[in-house]
């Protein structure tokens, strides 16, 4: 795993995930010199359509895409991985590595059962790696303790209502096109495979639909949301839109 300081980690139970999630606010701070990476928890082995190589390849297409310098998939079993100490461990591990101030992550309530139980996990391996007696070693070097400053959760099936949203005007397009590098995954009219809930255009088209919502709440052109476990605040009443 290539090292480096991060100001942003953003965790997806499956490939695709984050770039469905918070695909617009990624590419926004990245644009804004931010240092971001992303990683994906499973391959995404349990998908109707597609194949795990061929959404590995898609994730790296997505990653060029939005212009992310790192991302890593963890390899647990899609639909089975657990909120236990073997899985928390390998997330510390990530977390110690990478030290963001800021992690994203799966929405604590949807449809798949990856995604609360992804957000679960990540929530409680981030308080765990700020406990110095969690003892945890990456390539046989001891590693430090660290807690990222915030964890939030990005929306995801379901249409929960945000805490906060982003301003990502300007980078929608970014967004969709690397949710569109998942072609295994989404509407095609060519494909053979079968269909599924997401692989219809209306979903892409719901996808697009609710950035313009959000955006409509806060008078902006497009915006993504998130919920937070914690209380939000701004170091001035002048910070918010």
């Amino acid at each position: 795993m290539k090292e480096m300081k991060l100001d942003i980690l953003a965790f997806g139970a499956h490939p695709d995930d984050v770039e469905l999630g918070c695909g617009g606010t990624i590419a926004k701070e990245i644009a804004n010199g931010k240092k971001v990476g992303i990683v994906d928890l499973t391959r995404g082995e349990l998908g109707t359509r597609g194949t795990p190589e061929l959404r590995i390849k898609e994730s790296e297409n997505a990653s060029k895409t939005i212009g992310i310098e790192i991302r890593e998939n963890l390899g647990f079993k899609d639909g089975f991985f657990k909120n236990d100490e073997p899985h928390q461990l390998e997330i510390i591990k990530i977390i110690r590595k990478f030290k963001p101030n800021i992690v994203l992550c799966n929405a604590k309530d949807d449809r798949h059962i990856d995604h609360p139980k992804g957000a679960d996990l990540v929530v409680d391996s981030c308080f765990l790696s700020g406990l110095k007696k969690v003892k945890t070693d990456l390539e046989g070097k001891k590693q430090d303790s660290w807690r990222p400053n915030n964890v939030y959760h990005y929306i995801q099936w379901k249409n929960t209502s945000p805490d906060f949203l982003v301003d990502i005007s300007g980078f929608e397009d970014v967004k969709m096109n690397a949710v569109k590098c998942y072609s295994s995954q989404f509407y095609d009219p060519s494909s053979k495979e079968p269909e599924t809930l997401i692989s219809k255009k209306n979903f892409l088209d719901t996808i697009y639909n609710r950035s313009l919502d959000f955006g409509r709440l806060i008078g902006v052109d497009h915006a993504e949301g998130f919920t937070t476990n914690k209380a939000i605040g701004v170091d001035s009443i002048n910070d918010l839109i």
